[in-house]
């Protein structure tokens, strides 16, 4: 049975045998939660660097009151005037708009494209991105394989579609599939247990089906996935998953924006994994990999300086997903906890769309930089001129306000459709 089935007539018996604690599905929530904690500190920190700053600026208006009025002799109005003035150009009001403008436009404009990207943070990470990983299924490929082949008979297909018929993995709903098209008979199973990144596992009249993944002939570049009756292995079955049209120019494109080597992680099979790494033009493939390793390899990658983009669908990538500095989720397949976990989602699933996202954050990330500039090189040169010399305060206000007005007009530039191209 699974979570939120609903018994409409009659009695239903139900004996937990451990805490919901001890499922897979917690530890992976667990492991998504202890990866998200890390992100929240260093938003923390940012916020606390502006508050220092507004603390300053007091301080410093204070200051700039108190000297001339006390100590240089200035009459009241004089040192008042000039600490208001202060104030007025020393205020951060430039500086806080020189990098929300271009981040929530990159964010507007990444939504009309069908992108949603979950926070200004997000934006900020994929700018800085440095290297890219991939999951295969439902990522690379359609998400919608087809049984090719199934040995020795038919009987196989009926017996895996059996534990499989309630699956969201789209290996088991391919196999369902199968199974459904050839009108074979498909018996009732009990006890069904899920492994993530492993198979599933069921009663079928009182016999252990089991089904999980095995090993491809080398010269096969579809999944293999064994059959076990009472763990006496009985058949395979063999799929094929399209690769999506757009994989290749998206991989190649990534490839150059970041100049380092691209890498594939998934739970298949080694030779199913290079051929698609091979038709797409990835780099480094990781192959038979249940959810810890996958998390483990982007901890390594990000523990050696480099910052990950990992693009995934599943349930087995919501912990790499949180780990690494930014995770995408594509939309249309993708698990409830992938979606949730993820930092962005491909809503349409069009993995092209993941280059022009890269692109416009970096040219975010640039326009927050030369905004700061001018904010900076503004409230540089009219702090000086009113320290050392007397400003007049329209002139003050000109200067806040026109620097307010430049760095919000620059960074709303993103809003554009042609900023979407790379």
């Amino acid at each position: 049975m699974l979570s939120g089935t609903v018994n409409g007539t009659g009695m239903l018996r139900i004996r937990v045998g451990r805490p919901a604690s001890e499922s897979v599905i917690a530890r992976i929530v667990s492991m998504v939660e202890q990866a998200s904690a890390t992100k929240a500190r260093q938003q923390l920190f940012i916020e606390k660097v502006e508050q220092r700053y507004s603390l300053g600026v007091v301080v410093a208006t204070l200051l700039v009151f108190a000297v001339p009025y006390l100590a240089l002799g200035d009459s009241f109005e004089d040192a008042l005037l000039r600490a208001i003035t202060f104030m007025i150009v020393a205020s951060p009001c430039a500086v806080v708009l020189s990098t929300m403008p271009p981040l929530l436009a990159t964010i507007a404009n990444a939504g009309r494209h069908g992108v949603l990207v979950k926070s200004a943070t997000v934006v900020e990470d994929l700018g800085r991105t440095t290297m890219v990983a991939f999951d295969k299924t439902g990522t690379l490929t359609e998400g919608a394989p087809e049984v090719v082949e199934v040995f020795p008979a038919d009987d196989v297909l009926a017996l895996a579609a059996a534990v499989e018929l309630f699956s969201e993995h789209p290996l088991g709903r391919a196999i369902v599939h199968a199974a459904t098209e050839r009108n074979l008979t498909i018996p009732d199973a009990t006890d069904v247990v899920a492994m993530p990144g492993r198979g599933v596992t069921g009663r079928v009249d009182d016999h252990i089906v089991t089904i999980e993944r095995g090993d491809a002939p080398s010269d096969s570049v579809g999944t293999v996935v064994t059959v076990r009756h009472d763990h006496q292995r009985v058949g395979t079955i063999t799929l094929v998953d399209r690769i999506r049209p757009d994989a290749a120019t998206t991989v190649r494109a990534l490839a150059a924006a970041t100049g380092q080597q691209t890498h594939l992680l998934t739970g298949d099979n080694e030779p199913a994994a290079r051929h698609v790494a091979a038709q797409t033009g990835i780099d480094t493939v990781h192959a038979a990999l249940l959810p810890e390793h996958k998390t483990h390899i982007v901890a390594d990658l990000e523990a050696s300086g480099q910052r990950v983009l990992l693009v995934g669908d599943g349930v087995n990538d919501a912990p790499a997903l949180a780990h690494a500095t930014v995770g995408i989720a594509m939309g249309r397949h993708g698990s409830d906890l992938a979606l949730d976990t993820a930092d962005a989602i491909v809503v349409r699933d069009e993995l092209a769309a993941i280059p022009h996202l890269v692109g416009l954050s970096r040219r975010a990330r640039r326009l927050v930089v030369a905004n700061l500039t001018i904010a900076a090189t503004f409230i540089t040169v009219l702090v000086t001129w009113d320290l050392i010399h007397t400003l007049p305060l329209p002139l003050a206000v000109a200067g806040h306000e026109g620097s307010t007005v430049i760095v919000a007009l620059n960074g709303l530039r993103l809003l554009r459709a042609r900023a979407w191209s790379p």
